[in-house]
């Protein structure tokens, strides 16, 4: 006999309650959908990426999350710091070229995003912890949506018949994968090893309301990330080329260790830190698609795209892409006829690139001679703050509309002759 499998239907099927899958949940609860959530793990769960950008702010406003994540206690941010070879530069995002927040948080990922899942509940989401997706067939529903077969915790295997998906699946990348979507990144393989610590920082002059960035004293492409929390603890990674990294034995904690070593000012900061916590690596995270969107199916955050860690973008990216996504499918679903294209992958892909301009710039070194050369006009400096501060979407910004052009432009002035 042939077992019958379980089957049911959903309006908007969302796989993964990180931050992308969270906000849209609950704006298209506010909107009145009907939401099922797919989430593999059981939160709170590790996550890394806790240094959030103040355009992020925006999006928890509009998804009725705000309050929560204020009430959260995270560790307050206002801007960010940069050091090499002992020159200290810092941006203060509420000094910036675009309107908008100045301030947000560095926070606990697990913590975090622990917080936005239990608010798309709040607001008649539904999510399914420890579920995960095994198949997805576009088209295949009887309305023409998706059908998608999931594993329960007890092994039990069920399908679900949904009219659209949203994959914020985020490293997962499930549909990427079961549709081959991936494409290369242009970005070089790099891996981070990072971990948590008591930090036992004593220096006064050390500002926890910023993320420190800290410049390898040999060499401009690898760079470390010091992100305080609230009650003294913080993350602490190293990102580099695979090649750079592989040349450090042990542990990852001790390979950490070792390279923070070789950098005075970061390693007299953390000369008290407590390392409590094992250090983890990944590699190869940079991640890059065909397409963003298709018949039934928008990618969110990670899922469609990662560049890199260097300037906090991924959890604005992925509020963003939450964003205009379920803007364009309201449209949808009230009748109208959408193009996903205009409406989702051009705008989303606008700021990625923007970002991506930036990254690319410094790691060749080039956006790091602008930010630490003496003389930084005010504008300029405004302008800058802005992109950090998430702002990479506003046109209004010269580095927005013209940015590679700009960036070169600016390297160009900042370089002695």
């Amino acid at each position: 006999m042939t077992e019958t499998i379980k089957s049911e239907n959903v309006e908007i099927l969302i796989v993964g309650a990180g931050p992308a899958g969270s906000v849209a949940a609950a704006l298209l609860r506010q909107q009145g959908r009907r939401v099922l959530v797919i989430e593999r793990e059981q939160f709170p769960r590790f996550s890394i990426g806790e240094s959030l950008l103040p355009q992020s702010m925006a999006y928890l406003e509009q998804a009725g999350m705000l309050q929560a994540v204020v009430e959260a206690g995270f560790q307050f941010k206002n801007g960010a710091a940069f050091m090499r070879d002992g020159c200290y530069t810092d941006f203060d995002f509420r000094d910036k070229h675009t309107p908008g927040w100045g301030t947000t948080y560095q926070v606990q990922r697990a913590d975090f995003d622990h917080v936005l899942a239990k608010e798309a509940e709040r607001f008649g989401a539904e999510i399914r912890y420890r579920h995960e997706v095994l198949d997805i067939a576009l088209g295949a529903a009887a309305e023409g949506g998706a059908r998608v077969t999931v594993k329960a915790p007890d092994g039990a295997v069920y399908q679900v018949d949904a009219g659209f998906i949203l994959d914020a699946s985020g490293f997962g990348r499930i549909l990427p994968r079961l549709l081959k979507l991936e494409t290369p990144s242009n970005f070089p393989v790099r891996g981070a090893i990072f971990t948590h610590v008591e930090d036992g920082i004593r220096d006064k002059g050390f500002d926890r309301n910023k993320i420190r960035v800290t410049v390898h004293p040999r060499h401009c492409n690898v760079w470390f990330w010091t992100i305080p929390f609230a009650g003294g603890r913080c993350s602490q990674g190293v990102v580099a080329e695979t090649d750079f990294l592989d040349q450090y034995q042990g542990t990852p904690t001790e390979r950490l260790q070792a390279i923070i070593a070789e950098e005075p000012s970061l390693r007299e900061l953390l000369s008290n830190a407590q390392w409590d916590t094992p250090a983890r690596q990944i590699v190869g995270y940079s991640a890059n698609v065909a397409r963003l969107w298709g018949e039934g199916y928008a990618l969110l955050g990670n899922a469609g795209e990662f560049l890199d860690p260097v300037f906090s973008s991924g959890v604005t990216i992925a509020f963003k892409s939450a964003s205009l996504a379920v803007a364009a499918l309201e449209r949808q679903l009230n009748g109208e006829t959408v193009d996903w294209q205009a409406d989702y992958g051009v705008p989303l892909r606008r700021g990625v690139d923007t970002f991506r301009a930036f990254v690319e710039s410094w790691y060749a070194g080039g956006f790091q001679k602008i930010i630490f050369h003496q003389d930084k006009q005010p504008d300029v400096r405004r302008m800058i703050s802005a992109i950090l501060a998430g702002y990479a979407w506003d046109q209004t910004n010269p580095l927005v509309k013209e940015t590679p052009r700009r960036l070169a432009a600016l390297e160009a002035l900042c370089t002695p002759a």
